[in-house]
């Protein structure tokens, strides 16, 4: 089982049920048993996805471009 939250940073972080402190990538160490779960998914795979819709939901959509573009 996953659990899946947001970071005081707004980014949207998953972690296994169990785990005592997550990791965000703003550099903020999470105490999970303190967050307010948005989900649980049953695998790391769905957990990852969950977390890239909420991303996208929250910031729009990823996309990759050159620098000449921009």
């Amino acid at each position: 089982m996953y659990l899946i939250f947001r970071c005081d940073c707004g980014r949207a972080v998953y972690a296994k049920k169990g785990v005592a402190r997550k990791k965000c990538v703003c550099g903020k160490s999470l105490k999970v048993a303190e967050r307010r779960i948005i989900a649980k998914t049953e695998d790391n795979q769905t957990a990852s996805e969950k977390v890239q819709e909420l991303q996208e939901e929250k910031y729009g959509g990823a996309y990759f471009t050159t620098a000449d573009k921009l």
